[in-house]
């Protein structure tokens, strides 16, 4: 599987993000031909090489028609992000959450954009299916946030349209990097969101942002000493608390490459700079052109006394940390108590991290573990075009020879509710466009 690490050593901004991922390889024309699709008029995008305590990293730019140009950009319609230097307002009442109060005007004449206006032009969007899916999640995490701050319904919920522009490029822009780099997995560090009090057009307000705060809600954060001001935005806490699966140490994969995003200020202290690491998680290093052989290690345990709440957030945490797969089963145990046997399936090396991870997270107090032979299909992911969407399948060969196909359930479920057609139809559509794609290859 193809993995994103976020290394937010100096924060996150949704023009970090975008900029990190250009630095990573996504070409900014590919970039500027998707966002074309979204129909979106009054600004423009570029990028430019910049160093940040002499690290190379790219900074993004956008350009809203009207407002100065980013590079000197006095204004932050965000809750103001020391190193984000355009503006992403999502404050339902609209007004200029800057902290330069040389520039707290009343913005009320500008046009609002509700959520639901926003959502509608990213499903109308001729985007991939995965690029849709995933900015729309980010908007609605965005306004539920929001509506929840605000104590209003997330109908009534408006992005002020100079910030929403910024935010739609920002929030898309990154869903089409992360599709174009064929991304499928995202994890992230500890975030440092900055500390103190920042000047808005409302006064002063805590860092991070009440709307930051309930977006990392469950992540972990940390204040660092030497750079005052608001390290994490809205934008890029959305896009980050949206999509990763877990927060910690990078998990185990093997680097293709890295990238940096730069915010707008040097901050001299601190590399002010987010850290995209781009690679394989152990999976797929079973490869594409072969058919694969090896040992794996099974981890096992009973447990009979824990919250069974906990098994869905154990499962999450053991996947995360680079388990093959996991899976649990009824059973009675002595006493006449019925219980759970937990099996992780790992690579060797990872036994020891995972038997810890397996003790600080549940009741157990032993464990066991063995070695066993294993033998997998190489398998790939392609992607096919049906009445519904597009629809991705996973391809097991054996040999060179396909012996094994299936339509992934997330693709399927997604284009069954949009289309509001069962989920059997759309799946049945996924194989015949398979079927006939492939012989059409052989003819």
């Amino acid at each position: 599987m193809r993995a994103l690490y976020f290394d937010c050593f100096s924060g996150a901004s949704g023009d970090m993000i975008v900029g990190a991922l250009l630095d990573l390889g996504v070409s900014l024309e590919d970039l500027k031909h998707e966002l074309e699709k979204l129909r979106l008029d009054g600004y423009s995008v570029g990028l430019r090489k910049v160093e940040r305590s002499h690290i190379s990293g790219t900074k993004f730019d956008v350009n809203v028609a009207g407002q100065p140009e980013a590079h000197g950009h006095p204004h932050s319609h965000d809750h103001h992000h020391e190193h984000e230097g355009h503006s992403h307002s999502h404050d339902h009442h609209a007004h200029d959450h800057s902290n330069d109060h040389s520039h707290d005007h009343d913005h009320h004449h500008h046009e609002h954009r509700s959520l639901s206006t926003i959502e509608r032009m990213i499903n109308d969007a001729a985007l991939p299916l995965r690029v849709k899916e995933r900015a729309t999640r980010i908007f609605r995490r965005l306004g539920e946030a929001e509506a929840t701050i605000h104590n209003i319904p997330i109908e009534d919920v408006h992005f002020h349209e100079v910030g929403a522009v910024d935010s739609i490029v920002d929030i898309v822009g990154s869903c089409i990097g992360f599709e174009l780099l064929g991304i499928d997995q995202f994890f992230c560090s500890a975030l440092n969101v900055g500390y103190g009090m920042v000047k808005c057009a409302h006064g002063l307000m805590p860092v991070p942002a009440p709307a930051t705060a309930r977006l990392l809600e469950g992540a972990p954060v940390y204040s660092r000493d030497g750079v005052e001001g608001e390290m994490v935005t809205p934008t890029g806490a959305a896009i980050i608390s949206t999509l990763c699966e877990s927060y910690g140490a990078i998990p185990a994969m093997n680097i293709v490459r890295t990238g940096f995003g730069a915010g707008t200020r040097d901050l001299h202290t601190q590399p002010n700079l987010l850290r995209l690491v781009l690679g394989d998680t152990k999976e797929a290093n079973h490869g594409h052109h072969k058919n694969a052989h090896g040992d794996v290690a099974v981890i096992e345990t009973n447990i009979d006394d824990m919250n069974p709440q906990v098994y869905g957030y154990l499962m999450d945490k053991l996947l995360a940390a680079g388990a093959l797969d996991l899976y649990y089963i009824p059973v009675q145990m002595k006493k006449n108590r019925p219980g759970i046997l937990l099996s992780v399936v790992c690579a060797p090396d990872l036994v020891d991290n995972l038997s810890d991870l397996i003790f600080n997270e549940t009741t157990t107090i032993g464990l066991r573990y063995y070695m066993a032979g294993r033998k997998v299909l190489a398998r790939e992911i392609v992607e096919v075009t049906t009445e519904f969407g597009p629809v991705r399948l996973k391809v097991a060969r054996m040999d060179g020879k396909i012996v094994n196909y299936s339509a992934e359930y997330d693709d399927c479920r997604a284009a069954a509710e949009r289309n509001a057609v069962p989920l059997r139809e759309v799946q049945l559509a996924a194989q015949l466009a398979f079927e006939h794609e492939w012989e059409t290859r052989k003819q």
